[in-house]
């Protein structure tokens, strides 16, 4: 009987890194962890950015890796405590130090997963008030406004690169917003209530990060059949609003009107709780091509979310309190510091 096969996990100290540490083995995987923190859950600790550390775990600790879940990255809220410079080891050099190792690994690895971010379309993303709601699939061209942004796209350019060089196959997931912390923009987090906040954002810029677990897997299987051996997609909750100009108007005039009209019953929820609806809703993610193309299905919807409201049950996946709010940083920078781990590790 073989052993299942072995995914090397990067970033497997951060949120993704770790519910994917945790879930793998259910999905007939066994995961190895690497990351330049220590954790409960991290095997190997040591710098991606390293390229003799990035070997040593292709070679000496792990020459049977099979796949790559490349989820190690410096985020955008270590932008007020990380140089440029080293953004771009992390986030560029990092990557090429593991993409070429995958390619020189004794036969080759299956399929390599770079995650990545909507973020990254940056000025692409926001319409200005008075203007529809701006309608974000992989066509889109990114416009990207700070060093995350600039990092994660060439870091993109780099996968593409080692894909037509090499045929490695490589799959692109920009992920949308799921992290647990609350919104960086004080506006935002001031508005109203964080569960409100996030479960109005499964209808546009939000999904649960069970859901990118279950796109991981997709992609690790679908990664080697897809043309070219490569692909791009946006991963998101499947939106509730349609891309239809009297709608993408009406998220910019009055965007609770426009949730009401696309989910039946979400007005007697909402009022039920003393729950708000945003004012504006600026873009909309389209996540339709992941669905298509991998066989990825969202089960963690905003539909589903005002179910589970209306019932008095949790919303989010068990996953997401079992991962926790990590934090980013050693020393407080504010709602990106606090560390709540909600449970015991298995």
């Amino acid at each position: 009987m073989s052993s299942p096969p072995k995914v090397l996990v990067t970033g497997s100290s951060g949120h993704l890194g770790k519910a994917l540490m945790l879930t793998l083995s259910h999905y007939g995987f066994t995961p190895i962890g690497i990351d330049i923190k220590p954790s409960p859950l991290t095997t190997h600790v040591g710098t991606i950015a390293d390229p003799d550390f990035v070997s040593s775990v292709f070679t000496t600790l792990h020459p049977d890796l099979e796949y790559v879940i490349h989820t190690a990255t410096l985020h955008k809220p270590h932008i007020c405590s990380h140089t440029k410079a080293d953004f771009i080891a992390t986030n560029i050099t990092g990557t090429l130090n593991l993409l070429e190792a995958s390619v020189a690994r004794q036969g080759g690895v299956k399929t390599f997963v770079f995650v990545s971010t909507t973020s990254a379309f940056g000025g692409s993303l926001t319409a200005r008030p008075g203007l529809p709601a701006v309608w974000i699939d992989e066509g889109v061209v990114p416009k990207p406004k700070n060093v995350y942004g600039v990092t994660k796209i060439s870091a993109e350019d780099v996968c593409e690169l080692v894909n037509k060089e090499s045929g490695l196959p490589v799959v692109v997931l920009r992920t949308s917003r799921f992290f647990p912390e609350g919104d960086d923009d004080e506006e935002r987090r001031g508005s109203m209530g964080d569960d409100n906040l996030k479960v109005l954002e499964l209808g546009y810029r939000r999904v649960d990060i069970a859901d990118v677990v279950g796109a991981c897997v997709k992609a690790m299987e679908k990664g080697p059949g897809l043309k070219g051996k490569w692909g791009k997609y946006i991963i998101s909750a499947p939106t509730v609003f349609k891309r239809e100009e009297l709608v993408l108007k009406g998220l910019d005039r009055d965007a609770g009107e426009e949730y009401c009209k696309a989910v039946e019953g979400v007005r007697e929820v909402f009022e039920g709780k003393g729950w708000k609806f945003l004012k504006r809703v600026d873009r909309v993610y389209d996540s339709d091509l992941a669905r298509r193309e991998l066989g990825w299905e969202a089960v963690y919807t905003f539909e589903r979310a005002v179910k589970k409201v209306k019932e008095g049950k949790d919303w989010r996946s068990e996953l997401t309190g079992r991962v926790g709010k990590l934090g980013y940083h050693d020393v407080s920078t504010g709602v990106y510091t606090i560390r709540e781990e909600t449970q015991q590790l298995p």
